[in-house]
């Protein structure tokens, strides 16, 4: 596998990406953006925030995502009395006098944090700490996690008493934000007739852990021209009210802007999405494809903005 062009490593990837996106279709119906951009997180090696009401399938999709990939999956409630030590694991004292370490449910490759804002910030921070250092530290001693570590947090947008909204900050750690909406009609017949009769899907593997991080490594090579990476720098700078290239619409609907993590993961996104569309560097175009999940948690609208009814995708559409 290591012997490959960088060409051919582009196609393996683009064929691959055809049979994944094949096999979770006999599960997943409709939601093909969805799934597509859950992919290009999992190669572009970043996290996922899945925003959507229930009975989407959010957990339907990762479990699926998991076992297409065949890799360990791990699935966390997270509710007000949860704590680190259920999530990063604990030290206990054995028969044999000696503290050992127990492994929490974090150590697997995907992890579904299910409700992360119903949790209160101390276990958050620490669920985010693992996806940013892919490692957790328990009394003193630090445990690598297994790769690849991929984590796809859920909220749910409706309710929102009783939860603890992540800040900025951590938003921040996650790569894409994905807005999850309701099947159409079609979509919904299909689904209904499938899920309620006695046929069970199954699915077959395609890719494993390694060939998954020859993938995440072989897209990182992928090249560049100076004209996308400017695009995409400039696009996030237009983001910011602060900045000289932030039009007077955009300083008066947003209060902050995206920050530099916005415009690396839009160049990793772009350089994925190019690959899979079995181009072999991303142009303008890959780059516009990925901006509304990379943005969309970056920006903070102003009170002009939501007093006009403006979402953040509203905002983001305007500035391309």
């Amino acid at each position: 596998m290591q012997h490959r062009t960088e060409v051919e490593a582009a196609d393996a990837l683009k064929e691959a990406y055809k049979h994944i996106t094949a096999e979770i279709s006999k599960v997943i119906i409709g939601q093909a953006e969805v799934v597509k951009a859950v992919l290009v997180s999992i190669f572009s090696n970043g996290h996922c925030l899945l925003v959507g009401v229930p009975g989407l399938a959010k957990t339907l999709l990762v479990q699926t995502v998991a076992k297409v990939l065949d890799l360990d999956f791990s699935r966390i409630q997270f509710t007000p009395d949860l704590m680190p030590s259920d999530i990063i694991g604990s030290e206990i004292l054995g028969e044999d006098r000696n503290f050992k370490f127990i492994a929490g449910p974090v150590f697997a490759n995907i992890i579904l944090a299910d409700e992360i804002n119903r949790t209160p910030p101390k276990t958050q921070a620490a669920l985010l700490e693992a996806m940013q250092e892919k490692a957790v530290t328990v009394a003193g001693m630090t445990h690598k996690l297994s790769q690849p570590f991929f984590v796809l947090a859920t909220q749910n947008p409706i309710e929102q008493e009783g939860t603890y909204p992540l800040p900025e900050a951590q938003l921040d750690r996650f790569m894409f934000n994905v807005a999850l909406d309701y099947p159409s009609l079609k979509e919904e017949l299909l689904i209904v007739k499938n899920t309620t009769s006695a046929a069970v899907q199954e699915v077959n593997k395609i890719l494993n852990a390694e060939q998954i991080i020859y993938f995440q490594h072989m897209v990182r090579n992928i090249p560049v021209t100076d004209n996308v990476l400017e695009y995409a720098v400039k696009l996030v700078s237009k983001t910011r009210p602060s900045s000289e290239l932030a039009s007077p619409e955009i300083k008066r609907l947003l209060n902050w802007g995206a920050g530099p993590r916005a415009s690396q993961f839009l160049i990793l996104g772009a350089k994925c999405h190019a690959v899979i569309h079995g181009k072999y560097s991303p142009d303008i175009e890959d780059v516009q494809a990925i901006a509304r999940p990379v943005l969309r948690h970056r920006i903070i609208r102003s009170y002009h903005a939501e007093a006009e009814g403006l979402s953040a995708d509203n905002i983001i559409d305007k500035l391309l």
